[in-house]
């Protein structure tokens, strides 16, 4: 049920004030980390790419533009649930949150479901990680990628279980805001991931 009235007001003031940073600080250090990681593969990435653009161009050729696209829409969608699902939970909705959490799981599965095809479609033309350089970067840097969509999926999915009920410490809506900031690097990973990979000529 729903919080009401003055009681939720001031809750929601005392776990979530106003210009706060949300999450625990352990998060940001370990999205600092992770997007310092990826920094350096793309950096990586353009380099190599420099030393032999027919090659990296011919392998761009043989990915689906559409998937990559789709799945940009769907990440991004999926962040905006999320960004939902943390505001109804802060107001007390036990109702809104694990909806808009649920909403964007479904958004990262399709994610995932996607990627999937897009790599059986690969392996089924006979092009694997030891085609060419492209593909090695290709199937590292999404596989990777894709390991930080499933453990985002997994917070994704505790979030919808959790906040059927109020959650009832600043601790909850730490960890709560925590998973959100995971999920949204996640989001902007691929953002630069996808121009990266199928759109740089």
């Amino acid at each position: 049920m729903r919080r009401g009235g003055s009681d939720l007001m001031q809750d929601s003031s005392a776990v979530s004030p106003r210009g706060h940073i949300p999450g625990e600080a352990g998060v940001w250090l370990l999205i600092f980390g992770e997007m310092s990681f990826f920094t350096a593969l793309f950096a990586s990435f353009l380099h190599a790419r420099n030393g032999d653009v027919a090659g990296f161009a011919a392998g761009q050729a043989q990915l689906s533009r559409t998937i990559g696209a789709v799945n940009t829409l769907l990440l991004l969608t999926s962040s905006l649930f999320v960004a939902k699902g943390v505001g109804a939970a802060q107001q007390g909705d036990t109702i809104r949150a694990p909806r808009m959490f649920a909403l964007g799981l479904a958004c990262g599965l399709g994610f995932i479901l996607l990627k999937g095809v897009e790599y059986a479609g690969l392996f089924a033309r006979g092009i694997a990680v030891t085609s060419h350089p492209f593909f090695a970067y290709y199937f590292g840097l999404t596989a990777l990628h894709l390991g930080h969509v499933l453990i985002g999926s997994g917070l994704l999915a505790g979030l919808t279980a959790a906040t059927r009920r109020p959650l009832a410490k600043p601790s909850h809506f730490a960890l709560m805001e925590s998973a959100g900031c995971f999920w949204h690097m996640v989001d902007l990973l691929w953002i630069v991931l996808f121009p990266l990979l199928y759109l740089v000529a």
